[in-house]
């Protein structure tokens, strides 16, 4: 009898488990912020491999880049201000936003950011 009792606890545990991974991937996609890139809009490349800061707050984006070309899975091709080109991985990148002009009179209404 005590066996079955210990089978029945170790079933439980393991649906609250599958349970429990189930709501808090929800959670995660849920938060997931869709990006769609363009070519010929500006963006900074997040640099990963950059370890020691020589300085104080240095950032780790770099930029502004322009996207000449999006490759399918993922992949984008950068231009930087020499005109050459590199690939990078989509995912790396973020909108540019330091260059949009915004006219006299226009309205800007701001919100929370689109739920996917």
């Amino acid at each position: 009898m005590q066996l079955h009792e210990l089978e029945e606890i170790r079933h439980l545990a393991y649906d609250n488990s599958r349970i429990y991974k189930e709501r808090s991937k929800a959670y995660h996609d849920k938060r997931i912020i869709p990006r769609s890139f363009a070519p010929n809009d500006q963006v900074l490349l997040f640099n990963s491999r950059l370890r020691l800061f020589p300085g104080k707050l240095k950032s780790r984006w770099s930029g502004p880049f322009t996207i000449k070309e999006i490759r399918p899975h993922g992949a984008i091709v950068l231009l930087n201000t020499k005109g050459e080109e590199f690939v990078v991985n989509g995912q790396r990148v973020k909108p540019y936003l330091a260059d949009t002009r915004v006219e006299k009179g226009e309205l800007v209404t701001f919100s929370d950011p689109p739920h996917a």
